[in-house]
């Protein structure tokens, strides 16, 4: 019997609702908040505000579209966390009252798990192969840099781990170290494609095993430009592209080498990508690279599925409503961390 998962994610500023039929998607709408570009990152009281008057026409719109009726649904699966508190509750609180309203199961979500489980997500008509567990996963997103072993559905082993500052956010840092518009990680992905990546040099962390640090990385950038803005004025605007691929290769350079050691020691032949820096790209090319050399089985999810979605959501959701995973009124938001 078909199951229908309507997926909500809230957990900072972009607002979706999804509905799956098993791990097929059938609507997947995601409403965005312009808002915040004038400050150069997200503020969470905005964001929460806008969730508010999100959530209701984001919901009817992915059941609209969906072409079911509510009533079909089996269950509601929600973000409980990783993020931030206030955009958490708001899509806790729809999801909690939608799903007691209806009378049906509510399933809570690790935003990260999700991202990972995006890999199985399937459009309609798709046919493609999914990975098979265990797998190896990078995990890259604006607040996390992760190297796991997914050993099924609900057994991630975490072997590696940024210890300081995310991939992402390094991204994210560096462009708004160069003024150029709010999100940064797309920005320098779109204005290093005319770039020479091997313009200019930043250092790179020698972390031990399979951890990562960007916090140095960081530091190089901005005294690099620091130094050279004494010189010239001018200097960050007339070598931008210069900079943006540069600054690319080295968080590349930094991601694919931790994952090549990975796959050495683990010996696992599958390899996937997970997060929003998974859209980047550059990593992308580096990783279908590492793939050919190592003879892996590398999967990479879809454009529209590595950023934050409803569709991952309910996909996860999925696979905890098959072991009959479910939480109850009393979940609460956590805005650090994992629980499972």
């Amino acid at each position: 019997m078909d199951v229908l998962i309507l997926g909500i994610e809230s957990s900072c500023d972009d607002t979706s609702a999804a509905v799956l039929r098993n791990n097929v998607m059938l609507s997947n709408v995601i409403a965005g908040q312009k808002v915040h570009e004038q400050f150069g990152g997200v503020v969470p009281e905005l964001a929460s505000r806008a969730h508010q008057q999100n959530i209701i026409p984001v919901v009817e719109a992915a059941i609209r579209n969906a072409n079911i009726d509510k009533k079909q649904l089996s269950a509601v699966a929600f973000t409980r966390g990783p993020g931030l508190l206030g955009s958490l509750m708001v899509g806790i609180s729809f999801a909690k009252s939608f799903a007691w309203a209806l009378g049906i199961p509510l399933i809570d979500i690790d935003h990260i798990h999700a991202h990972v489980m995006a890999n199985f997500l399937l459009e309609p008509d798709e046919t493609r192969k999914l990975p098979a567990f265990p797998f190896l996963c990078l995990i890259v997103s604006g607040g996390h840099t992760q190297l796991a072993v997914v050993k099924d559905a609900f057994d991630m082993e975490i072997i590696g781990s940024t210890i300081d500052d995310a991939a992402g956010e390094t991204f994210d840092k560096a462009a708004k170290i160069m003024s150029l518009p709010y999100p940064g990680g797309p920005m320098i992905d779109k204005m290093a494609q005319t770039g020479n990546a091997d313009a200019f040099s930043f250092a790179k962390p020698r972390i031990p095993e399979l951890n990562f640090s960007f916090s140095g990385l960081k530091t190089s950038f901005l005294y690099f430009l620091r130094d050279e803005l004494k010189k010239n004025d001018h200097f960050i605007e007339s070598h931008t592209a210069d900079l943006c691929a540069s600054i690319q290769k080295t968080i590349v350079d930094i991601l694919v080498e931790k994952t090549e050691k990975a796959v050495v020691q683990t010996g696992i032949k599958t390899l996937a990508l997970a997060g929003g820096v998974s859209a980047n790209s550059a990593l992308r090319k580096a990783m279908q690279q590492l793939a050919e050399k190592h003879q892996l089985d590398l999967h990479i999810p879809k454009m529209s599925f590595t950023t934050d979605n409803a569709a991952m959501i309910a996909m996860s959701g999925y696979f905890k409503f098959q072991k009959g995973m479910f939480a109850d009124l009393a979940a609460t938001p956590y805005a650090t961390g994992s629980k499972k």
